[in-house]
């Protein structure tokens, strides 16, 4: 009789390692044309949402070197 490594409660994990199944799974059932346009659609609708946020968020994170900023009246105080 073999000597386990560890202490296992239950035979079959034990085991499990050395089962081999003879029964072969289902095949794969094929996507349908609506299924596959479903994901192109929703990977499009992803890819051009990033673009745009990154086009729209491009100048509100560039900063103007060219002129100093203006002051307001109201922040002159008087």
């Amino acid at each position: 009789m073999f000597r386990r490594r560890e202490p296992v409660p239950f035979a079959f994990v034990a085991e499990a390692d050395r089962f081999r199944s003879n029964v072969t799974p289902p095949p794969r059932r094929r996507a349908s044309f609506g299924e596959i346009a479903g994901r192109w659609l929703l990977g499009l609708t992803l890819v051009a949402g990033l673009a745009a946020a990154l086009i729209l968020g491009t100048p509100a994170l560039s900063t103007t070197s060219g002129t100093p900023a203006q002051q307001s009246q109201a922040s002159q105080g008087h």
